[in-house]
């Protein structure tokens, strides 16, 4: 697994990242969610030691710097152009692969699994972003690490490649191996992630189960239809609930579940007509969640 303990960065007078620990365990896919600004890459930089900074990380216990052959234990990618441009593709991962004593065959194997197979014998300084991506997760994936460390993993990727890693990332953490990726597509992350870290302005803000971080949203809520909706509202007005009504005599509640809701009817004799849970999306629990935590902020309307 890895802990992160105490990480922190100051740019100036700002603090890039604020006295952040949080813990990534294997099994699952963690997402690691903030604002623009919020710290992300910094983190992720600091939990390798490529920026100084406070805090330390350790990877199954150690820091990565003291790790022998880091690529066969963490696999990373932070930026999808590190490479040379005039070496091949194939020639890329060779070198790396001979620095970790890692089998060269393993090159051609990653290149096959990316989908690279066909420019392996190209020089990278002509791909795509999409196809200087795939090279980087190939880089990520030479050493067949327990750990991945993946920085906006999707971006620039076509919906197939999207798919495609979606999949795999949930296979590979299924197999009890730790996967951290941040990404700002949302309703991708809502897919893969089965936990989330999200920080803001450096600081964390959840470290939740991603299902449990929509449940808690405000846009969660169990919607009622009733002919006695004013009597049912009370009820539930008394006993702590947020209740809102809407057209049609629906009535949206915040706060007990549709269990609770449908308990309390069942008690006071209230006739539902409909009784189900509108459930928010990440983006919705993930605005309300980081509001006021954004370095920059777009104005309102049209210009």
């Amino acid at each position: 697994m890895i802990e992160a303990v105490g990480l922190g960065k100051r740019f100036g007078d700002r603090r890039a990242v604020d006295n952040l620990s949080f813990d990534v365990k294997p099994g699952v896919v963690t997402g690691f969610l903030g604002p623009n600004g919020a710290g992300k890459s910094t983190t992720m930089r600091l939990m390798l030691g490529l920026d100084r900074g406070e805090g330390v990380t350790r990877f199954d216990g150690q820091r990565y710097r003291d790790i022998p052959r880091p690529m066969r234990r963490v696999g990373v990618l932070l930026e999808a152009k590190a490479f040379h441009p005039t070496r091949t593709a194939r020639n890329h991962l060779r070198m790396l692969a001979t620095a970790n004593a890692i089998p060269a065959a393993r090159a051609d194997e990653v290149l096959a699994l990316v989908g690279l197979e066909t420019v392996a014998r190209k020089k990278p300084k002509s791909f795509s972003l999409g196809m200087g991506q795939r090279l980087g997760l190939a880089a990520a994936l030479l050493g067949e690490p327990d750990i991945l460390l993946l920085d906006e993993p999707a971006n620039g990727l076509d919906p197939q490649g999207i798919t495609w890693l979606r999949d795999f990332l949930k296979a590979y953490a299924a197999g009890g191996r730790t996967v951290l990726a941040s990404s700002h597509l949302l309703a991708e992350m809502e897919l893969m992630a089965d936990h989330l870290i999200v920080i803001g302005r450096g600081r964390l803000l959840a470290d939740i189960g991603i299902a449990e971080f929509v449940a808690r949203s405000s846009h969660t809520s169990v919607v009622v239809r009733t002919p006695e909706a004013a009597r049912l509202m009370e009820l539930l007005v008394v006993r702590g609930a947020k209740v809102v009504p809407e057209e049609g005599g629906r009535l949206s509640i915040v706060g007990p579940t549709q269990e609770q809701v449908g308990d309390l009817a069942f008690a006071e004799r209230v006739l539902l007509h409909e009784l189900t849970t509108r459930t928010a999306t990440l983006e919705e629990a993930f605005l309300e969640a980081t509001a006021g935590s954004q370095e920059f902020e777009t104005a309102r309307g049209v210009a």
